[in-house]
């Protein structure tokens, strides 16, 4: 039997075991299960189990959200990995939204970021979670307790650089500087 978990903003979340089910509006249960199933092909986002009319049900992500786990564990592979899913959506021209604020979107387990909730996810010819995810890194709530320090001109101007050429080279000049940290 699947038990209560928490309640967002469009919907309940119910867990049993390693399986969780979110029970939505059709309308956003569809569009949520239709960008995990695409985006499960790269390794992004929680494994997709099964889909019904007001419901979907995944694999449930056991962790620690992005910034506790920061509190205590070295950040830079956990900023690196999420870099690398967020370059991979804006080369699928998708936009998540909340990679400015992803605090309750980004899980992790056994050292490897799971990013979660999908419902909002849009089709984009100008995606921006790169870019977004950086700024939440600059964010004073993340350098409060982040073990790194980041020189804002220099990210800003690498990122500057992205935003007007999405290319892999600046997105690699991007991953070089948060490797040096």
């Amino acid at each position: 039997m699947f038990r209560y978990l928490t309640k967002g903003k469009r919907g309940k979340i119910y867990v049993e075991g390693n399986t969780a089910i979110k029970k939505s509006l059709p309308k956003r249960v569809k569009n949520e299960s239709s960008w995990l199933k695409i985006l499960n092909k790269y390794g992004i986002g929680p494994k997709l189990i099964e889909v019904k009319k007001n419901y979907f049900k995944y694999k449930f992500i056991k962790g620690d959200f992005i910034l506790d786990y920061f509190k205590s564990n070295n950040s830079k592979p956990i900023i690196i990995d999420v870099l690398k899913q967020c370059r991979m959506m804006d080369k699928l021209k998708v936009n998540k939204l909340e990679m400015h604020n992803p605090y309750k979107h980004i899980i992790i387990n056994n050292r490897k970021p799971v990013m979660i909730d999908f419902e909002r996810v849009y089709k984009t010819q100008k995606p921006k979670n790169v870019t977004q995810f950086c700024q939440f890194l600059m964010s004073k709530k993340v350098l409060d307790i982040a073990k790194y320090r980041i020189n804002k001109k220099e990210l800003i101007k690498l990122l500057k650089q992205y935003k007007k050429n999405q290319t892999e080279a600046n997105f690699k000049k991007i991953i070089s500087y948060f490797k040096f940290l």
